[in-house]
């Protein structure tokens, strides 16, 4: 669903350069490659043909006919392998990464090949034992030598969004909105008017999918409602189901009907949802690659791009006379929260058009899931002349030596 209104989002293929966002994290998941299907072998051949050109050191020793020829090479090998590669993520992410780079490099689908590179000796850390594929942060720790990055989204109260990108919106929307669709998560908020022709919404339902991962988890979802937080998926289970990495995705309750969390150690995820005044909230805290694992169709997502303008509340609509008085509801306030930053400016406003004081718990909760899951502290407190900072993704141009890395483990 797309707002044809709505500037792209700068994760979109449609406002900057593709990514490979999406092969970083099938890479750092590459146990779970068919048996049949030989995508890791093009990727390390490709990998070995980059090698060999980056050996000069000259910062456009990529961008010459050397990493065309490598770049056909790479296509063909795909084309000769994709029979029983069909229905394979890192395969198709693979493809769609090939036609990227040769588009940003100008490259012909017509010309000569990069030659069978020879079998070389293993890199450094090569045979070491592979971490747990099913244990996100370990893996990708082990392949590039640092921890992961994460990102942290929120939905609370009217609702109020804050995306990925510290943006911080309160919106009309009523109906179900993705707050996240991408290649491995999909969740979706429903909202409903707290009252007939009321412009404020709650959201009243959320239902999260977390999508089949070979080896990891079988499909799994979650479904709340208000007034029914179970502490298990639809199908009654507490994890990922039987498959090997099963247990790296698991669901517990910190306090039955009321706060739900659920970790998925295979994506370095963590998803908190609420409830307090009748209404859910939301909160995750999700690894960089797999937010930004997600094509051109997958654009609307309420975490990346925040609330399309036409769904945001006006200032004037936020100021308008609730059930409330204003003054109690900012004295209600700020016992918990005071701050006087975007929560605090949320809470007043639930609490005064609602006349609800409970609504003073949401606010303060979601900002201590903020406070527990943002990686800078110093991004805490958002105030209302914050325009936020967008992220730029990281464009792959050539593999890096730790993707090189990551290639030639996957192959051993």
């Amino acid at each position: 669903m797309g707002d044809p209104g709505r500037p792209p989002s700068p994760w979109s293929p449609h406002g900057s350069s593709p990514t490979l966002s999406t092969i970083t994290v099938l890479l750092l998941l590459c146990a779970h490659a068919h048996s049949q299907c030989k995508i890791l072998r093009c990727n390390a051949e490709y990998v070995s043909s980059t090698l060999g050109l980056r050996g000069g050191g000259s910062p456009g020793a990529l961008r010459g006919g050397g990493l065309c020829r490598a770049l056909r090479s790479y296509a063909l090998c795909t084309r000769r392998t994709a029979r029983t590669c069909r229905g394979d993520l890192a395969f198709h992410s693979a493809v769609h990464g090939i036609e990227d780079l040769m588009i940003q490099h100008n490259c012909s689908r017509q010309g000569p090949t990069a030659p069978p590179p020879p079998r070389g000796p293993a890199l450094p850390g090569a045979g070491a034992p592979s971490p747990d594929p099913c244990d996100y942060e370990g893996r990708f720790s082990q392949l590039h030598g640092r921890s992961p990055g994460f990102l942290h989204c929120a939905s609370f109260g009217d609702p109020h969004v804050r995306s990925f990108h510290h943006h911080f919106h309160t919106c009309r929307v009523q109906g179900a909105w993705p707050l996240l669709d991408n290649d491995f998560l999909f969740v979706q908020a429903t909202s409903s008017p707290v009252a007939s022709g009321a412009i404020a919404t709650t959201t009243r339902k959320l239902t999260v999918i977390f999508k089949n991962m070979q080896e990891c988890i079988d499909q799994k979802v979650y479904q709340a409602e208000v007034d029914n937080l179970p502490a298990a998926f639809e199908d009654g289970s507490v994890n990922g189901g039987d498959r090997p990495g099963g247990s790296s995705l698991s669901i517990k309750t910190a306090n039955p009907g009321s706060h739900v969390e659920i970790q998925a150690a295979y994506i370095g995820t963590t998803i908190i949802i609420r409830q307090a005044a009748g209404q859910l909230s939301f909160s995750i805290k999700v690894a960089e690659d797999v937010a930004r694992a997600f094509s051109a169709e997958q654009d609307l997502q309420l975490c990346v791009g925040g609330c399309p303008p036409s769904q945001q509340l006006s200032r004037s609509e936020r100021s308008r006379r609730g059930a409330m008085n204003i003054d109690t509801a900012r004295q209600l306030c700020k016992e918990g929260l005071p701050v006087e930053d975007a929560y605090f400016q949320s809470c007043v406003f639930d609490v005064s058009i609602s006349g609800d004081p409970n609504f003073t718990v949401a606010a303060q909760a979601a900002l201590e899931d903020a406070r527990a899951f943002l990686p800078d502290l110093e991004k805490l407190h958002l105030f209302p002349l914050d325009s936020g900072v967008p992220l730029s993704p990281a464009i792959f141009l050539a593999p890096p030596l730790s993707g090189l890395l990551a290639l030639w483990l996957c192959i051993q």
